[in-house]
């Protein structure tokens, strides 16, 4: 397995360019499926969890090609409508072919995903949500199956809870369901809406996606398309946590400052200087000390998740107690004891971190758990003195494009390691 080493110590400083987001293209290449037409992603991001989409979507029939920065995908026909185990365990994202499939063809198997082990993340509502739209579901074996053999039909789909990849995996059986579907209470992350709008250039018709009420009238068939996925939010605000912890200054490109909005407002409280230099890109600086700010985790437009274990990294440098409080996933406080090995001052009570600074962090040998935890020990080491070793560094290539050679050319001291 490969790990990082980090001499922690340099302020970071210069320009880092920001990735395609991981969490817009998994679906982007899922709704591929639901055309026999090529469509063109651009800003298609070079991690594993993408190329474990491209041989889910292979196994079924779709062929992917190489062109440039991007990645053209046609299927056919589909050739086999399951999502194997083997394929599968390693990413959570593997569900999103269950509306593409059951929509195209009537049918679709899928085994229960893997991923991040950071807490349940059940699927039961793209289930139930199926169901309303006319499938029938069984579950056995470790698979889900899904059958509409005449066809799905529109109907009204109301959340219980706020789900991404639910409500992205239900938009993508809506549209070629018959009739009307109206998805309340659904998730208005920027995924959401990036997918929405590759499937309205692909002929779908969609209203209101980005909002909590999402309309989707059926067609018959959906055509090509070309598409560039929107930039990674998580990436840009790992990049602007980079630039506030090492006390250096950073211009983060290619990014959409409006998705970060929830992160600047707690960055600029703590005392970081966050600067919108154009539409596509931010300046993050610290010249004094930081403050600590206490954050919740919200559904979009709150402070993401997928920020809190870096934002944490970030507060056990700040002057005061912080309080984080983490609401969507029950057991996202895996890298807790990771920081605290490196020095840190963190207690937990349920689902919330308490987190007492500044501290001197200093190098030592710890382990990533999860994609997020993984990027949150990354920062540690950027300050702390000394060696940092990460082991299982394939958590962070899940999500994060040569994260190694994009923090080295703005100063960092890693190197990847076998």
């Amino acid at each position: 397995m490969d790990k990082f080493a980090i001499q922690g110590g340099v302020p970071l400083a210069g320009a880092v360019q920001v990735s395609g987001a991981k969490n817009s293209a998994l679906p982007a290449l899922a709704a591929c499926l639901l055309t026999g037409e090529p469509v063109i992603l651009h800003r298609i991001p070079r991690v594993r969890d993408i190329r474990t989409m491209q041989k889910l979507i292979e196994s079924c029939g779709a062929s992917t090609k190489a062109i440039g920065g991007a990645v053209r995908v046609q299927t056919a026909e589909i050739v086999s409508p399951e999502a194997p185990y083997d394929l599968v365990k390693t990413m959570r994202a593997s569900s999103l072919v269950l509306g593409p499939l059951a929509a195209r063809c009537g049918r679709a198997r899928v085994s229960l995903p893997g991923g991040c082990a950071i807490g349940a993340r059940p699927i039961d509502l793209h289930l139930a949500g199926l169901e309303h739209l006319g499938a029938r579901i069984r579950q056995e074996h470790g698979y889900v199956e899904a059958e509409a053999p005449n066809g799905l039909q529109g109907g009204f789909i109301h959340f219980d809870r706020i789900t991404v990849t639910g409500t992205e995996d239900l938009m993508m059986a809506a549209v070629l369901a018959e009739g009307e579907t109206v998805l309340e209470n659904a998730a208005r992350e920027p995924e959401v809406a990036d997918l929405a709008e590759l499937l309205t250039r692909m002929g779908a018709r969609i209203e209101g996606a980005g909002t909590s009420t999402i309309r989707i009238r059926g067609v018959k068939r959906l055509h090509g398309a070309e598409h560039t996925i929107i930039p990674d939010r998580i990436e840009a605000g790992t990049f602007l946590i980079a630039g506030a912890i090492t006390g250096g200054e950073l211009l983060v490109k290619g990014c959409v400052p409006e998705h970060l909005g929830a992160l600047i407002v707690k960055m600029r409280q703590a005392g970081v200087d966050v600067a919108q230099e154009s539409e596509s890109s931010l300046r993050v600086r610290r010249t004094g000390r930081l403050t600590a700010v206490d954050a919740t985790t919200e559904e979009h437009p709150g402070f993401a998740t997928d920020l809190q274990a870096q934002y944490m990294a970030l507060m056990t440098q700040a002057e005061g107690i912080s309080f984080i409080t983490e609401t969507i996933f029950e057991n996202r406080f895996m890298h807790v004891l990771e920081l605290v090995r490196m020095g840190a001052s963190i207690r937990t009570e349920g689902r919330q971190a308490i987190v007492a600074g500044p501290r001197e962090l200093t190098g030592a040998g710890v382990i990533a758990s999860d994609l997020r935890a993984s990027a949150s020990l990354v920062l540690a080491a950027l300050v702390a003195r000394g060696e940092t070793v990460i082991d299982r560094v394939y958590h962070i290539d899940r999500g994060y494009e040569k994260i190694e050679q994009k923090l080295g050319k703005v100063g960092a001291r890693i190197r990847r390691a076998a």
